[in-house]
């Protein structure tokens, strides 16, 4: 999962990036409402968490326009304001949950699953040959067999997951694996496929990792005696 966290408590923002990277996710961050129009023009996020005390902007009137100019991924709010008109108002402006601060971490980890699930923009279980992916367990299992896999392997698995035979550029997974804050360059995405590659062989999974030059990586169903890998 992709977020764009807005919010300009320094402290509480490095905690929730923190705790989405344990979690797998990759997480952009923002201290101020200035800039979310243009990071969410060229970035596609699975969900936004927006606090609604910026220094800079209302956050109800950030929201609005975002969902004006085509915005269409869930939000959740945090806010310290919760009485009732307060969260009529903030999702009568599109947001699509609301978390009062102070909140559990768990909370808003399984409320921004939630959103994210019935958005239709991830599916919990995605089966390709005797390969699964699980979103919501964060887990790939062969038959029973669960893969030991590091978090951006799993998520770099769960990208092409998402669209077997398909080609999956290797910018599109680098942005599922890194946000903007990484000091690392496009070729770590070769490191990563090598990896993965050399587990899925090792558990017979009979599904490889194949590389099109100039266009990405797909998966693809290999013959049990077939899973030399390609090179990257």
């Amino acid at each position: 999962m992709r977020i764009l966290l807005i919010e300009d408590d320094v402290e509480l923002a490095n905690g929730l990036r923190r705790a989405f990277a344990q979690a797998g996710h990759v997480c952009d961050h923002l201290a101020q409402g200035h800039g979310a129009a243009a990071a969410v023009a060229v970035t596609a996020y699975d969900a936004l968490v927006l606090d609604l005390g910026l220094p800079d902007v209302d956050g109800l009137d950030l929201l609005a326009q975002l969902r004006r100019d085509g915005l269409t991924a869930p939000v959740l709010l945090l806010t310290a304001r919760d009485g009732v008109e307060d969260r009529i108002r903030g999702l009568d402006s599109g947001a699509d949950d609301y978390l009062a601060k102070p909140f559990a971490l768990g909370e808003l980890e399984a409320r921004l699953r939630a959103l994210v699930r019935r958005g239709g923009s991830g599916t919990p279980l995605v089966q390709y040959g005797a390969l699964a992916f699980d979103a919501a367990a964060r887990e790939a299992r062969v038959g029973t067999r669960r893969l030991e896999l590091t978090a951006r392997e799993l998520a770099l698995l769960g990208a092409l997951m998402q669209q077997p035979g398909r080609v999956v550029s290797k910018q599109r997974l680098y942005d599922a694996l890194y946000d903007w804050h990484a000091d690392t360059g496009l070729s770590v995405i070769e490191v990563h496929i090598s990896r993965v590659r050399r587990k899925l062989e090792a558990a017979h999974a009979g599904v490889g990792v194949r590389a099109l030059r100039g266009l990405g990586y797909r998966l693809e169903a290999v013959a049990r005696d077939d899973a030399a890998p390609d090179a990257v």
